[in-house]
């Protein structure tokens, strides 16, 4: 039976590409996506879906109901686009200046759309249920995961399962980690309030800009010298903004930077550990602060359980050899709020080929992929959704292709 839903997935992968290369053309930003949830909703009541739109903002819910009672697996795609000016030359560039598809979200939406369409066509053979989650800003925080879970995206769902594709892997390939994968992403702002003056006389002052680059310096310890080496953390300063003449001492500093952790513990001592040392400088100085510290999104912990089905369901279904286990990244994803309510992973799907210049990193102007990694996008969730919800229960592991 899966090897029909994989013959299924290569007929729709010249639909798939023509939905992801309308959505290149067309990106909309986080939290100002209009047209795209109106095509995903559309698309998915043309299969005879049911469509829950407005979800936690702009999210879209589809959901189809198997014949026979069962789990109720949800699978999740993203389809917001980036504030970045596409530089590649090809004939579906983003027709919107400075906004891109830089990070894969087109495919993720196309893929999702064409396993929508195959699950409708056969959920006769489905014991259980599929919940389609269709989510809208994960690039900007707070996201539109968290949203969508307080709207009800996740009622009685039983597992959670959502693939990213990825210009650092292969094609063919599929990256996964047991346990935390992907870091928890903070941010802070730190002004440094002192007292202005003229360069040549210093001693009339509280020089900002001397007490923030020792607070740059102070700040670089946290890592290297409090954390457990055996635990993962970063902490790093993006910016730092202060003066504007060459013979002013300015009143007044900012500096901002991001802390990325897995331990939760961690994450909190680094936050403490952070405003302890402004303070601690800033009195010194004889200087006032004021930090803004934003906790973002959670780590990624792929529950154990569901990574070892992972491990067997995608050998027997698409061949040996996919897999690669990777050591955990210091990236952020929203996933991470679907995994603190319900058990299951996040994977990525590799889309790297450098003959056709998909090699460049996500985020990057020229970032693209190479579209037949939508099928195997498509084939792995599929191959999760009939584990969990084939007809014939004995079924614990499904059959090689």
């Amino acid at each position: 039976m899966f090897k029909e839903w994989n013959d299924q997935a290569e007929q729709m992968f010249s639909q798939m590409v023509e939905w992801r290369r309308y959505l290149h053309q067309n990106p909309e930003l986080s939290f100002q996506e209009v047209e795209t949830p109106k095509m995903i909703a559309s698309i998915l009541e043309s299969y005879g879906i049911e469509v829950h739109t407005g979800v936690g903002g702009r999210g879209v819910i589809g959901r189809i109901y198997g014949e026979k009672p069962g789990k109720t697996i949800a699978l999740r795609a993203d389809f917001d686009a980036l504030p970045i000016q596409d530089e590649k030359e090809v004939e579906y560039k983003s027709t919107v200046p400075g906004v891109m598809h830089a990070c894969g979200h087109d495919g993720h939406t196309a893929t999702l759309l064409a396993v929508a369409k195959i699950l409708s066509e056969n959920k006769h053979l489905i014991a259980g249920n599929v919940v389609l989650i269709h989510q809208h800003a994960e690039e900007l925080f707070p996201g539109g995961a968290i949203s969508m879970i307080e709207d009800g995206c996740l009622e009685d769902v039983d597992v959670v399962f959502g693939t990213h594709l990825s210009s650092s892997a292969p094609l063919g390939t599929f990256a996964y980690r047991s346990g935390y994968s992907m870091a928890s992403a903070d941010s802070f702002e730190i002004k440094i309030i002192g007292k202005g003056g003229h360069g040549s006389s210093p001693h009339e002052t509280v020089d900002s800009i001397a007490i923030g680059a020792q607070l740059v310096s102070q700040l670089q310890h946290v890592v290297s010298r409090r954390v457990d080496p055996q635990k993962s953390a970063v902490l790093s300063v993006g910016s730092f903004h202060a003066g504007n003449a060459n013979n002013v001492i300015a009143d007044s500093a900012v500096i901002t930077g991001t802390v990325r952790t897995f331990d939760e513990e961690v994450r909190v001592y680094v936050e403490n550990e952070l405003k302890n040392i402004v303070k601690g400088v800033c009195q010194a100085c004889h200087a006032n602060y004021k930090i803004t510290y934003q906790n973002g999104y959670p780590a990624v912990y792929n529950h154990e359980e569901e990574v070892e089905i992972f491990k067997k369901v995608i050998p027997a279904s698409l061949g040996e050899g996919m897999l690669i286990e990777t050591p955990p990244i210091m990236g952020a994803e929203d996933f991470a709020y679907y995994l603190l309510n319900k058990p299951g992973m996040f994977y990525h799907t590799g889309a790297r080929n450098e003959e056709i210049g998909a090699s460049y990193p996500h985020h990057h102007p020229k970032f693209n992929f190479d579209e037949r990694a939508m099928i195997y996008a498509a084939k792995s969730l599929l191959s999760l959704v009939y584990h969990y919800a084939a007809v014939n229960k004995e079924e614990k592991v499904i059959e090689p292709a």
